[in-house]
């Protein structure tokens, strides 16, 4: 089933796709409930189909949440003050701003993306938001304008299914963790074997449907780029999410992804006689 097989040529068409599609959106104010969301079920309920409760949303600048996440990855796994976090896919700026509530002053958050409307509209929400301690960098995630070991923590909002090369990208997000950092990720996963004729169709993959793995080719993926404590789940069996249905006839969901950097190894404390 696996989905990054067709060359350059391939990659290139979903590239253009894609940043074509989500360079439209951010001319909008949401997206919440149509077809270039990735998740929610209309404009009163998209927050909480997607796991942002209410407070969390409050206050953010006006434009930063577009529904077009499937999941709240900043929810789902404990960021501290002063921790630096990477958001490959950062789009109009909310989970990159709530991110950056919990790390604090002392803290650093970088949004990453590679399509120019969006980097604008995140840097003037950042703007309007006086947010200090967020920046945003246009490029692609395969490819991370991003130094080696500089983030403790990677997030990703229903992203990565849209990226022709998973694989390149999960290798990057390893790269730019500091050893022991994490991996979390709301994503797209395929419950049975997306078609050919479907993995071809562009607008299917910009719609967060075709460019989905399975569960164990994510799993796969993450540990031939070298992480280790890998856990796939699908978004509601942990109690904290609603499930939200599978996508139109491809059978794909929501599912959250976890992962570490392995932490460096303590020397081996020398022998006395």
């Amino acid at each position: 089933m696996t989905t990054d097989v067709e060359g350059p040529e391939f990659d290139r068409k979903v590239h253009a796709t894609v940043r074509e599609r989500y360079g439209n959106v951010a001319g909008g104010t949401s997206c919440c409930g149509t077809e270039a969301c990735c998740g929610g079920s209309g404009p009163a309920a998209c927050g909480e189909d997607l796991g942002y409760a209410p407070e969390d949303l409050r206050g953010l600048p006006e434009g930063a949440f577009l529904g077009l996440g499937c999941g709240n990855p900043t929810a789902l796994m404990g960021l501290a003050t002063g921790e630096s976090v990477l958001d490959l896919g950062s789009g109009a700026g909310v989970d990159c701003f709530l991110a950056a509530k919990r790390v604090g002053d002392s803290g650093h958050v970088i949004g990453v993306d590679m399509t120019p409307e969006m980097i604008a509209l995140a840097r003037e929400n950042a703007r309007k938001g006086g947010y200090r301690n967020v920046e945003f960098r246009r490029g692609e995630i395969e490819n991370l304008p991003v130094p080696d070991r500089s983030v403790d923590v990677v997030l990703s909002n229903c992203v990565i299914n849209l990226v022709p090369d998973k694989g390149k990208v999960y290798r990057e997000a390893f790269r730019v963790l500091r050893p022991g950092g994490r991996l979390i990720v709301s994503d797209m996963v395929a419950l049975r074997p997306i078609p050919t004729e479907a993995r071809l169709d562009m607008q299917r993959w910009a719609g967060c449907s075709s460019g989905a793995l399975s569960v164990e080719e994510t799993a796969e993926k993450l540990r031939a780029a070298g992480f280790i404590e890998i856990s796939i789940e699908r978004s509601g069996s942990e109690g904290g999410l609603n499930v939200l249905p599978p996508s139109d006839d491809l059978g794909v969901v929501p599912a959250t992804v976890r992962a570490y950097r392995p932490a460096p190894t303590p020397p081996r404390a020398r022998r006395t006689r």
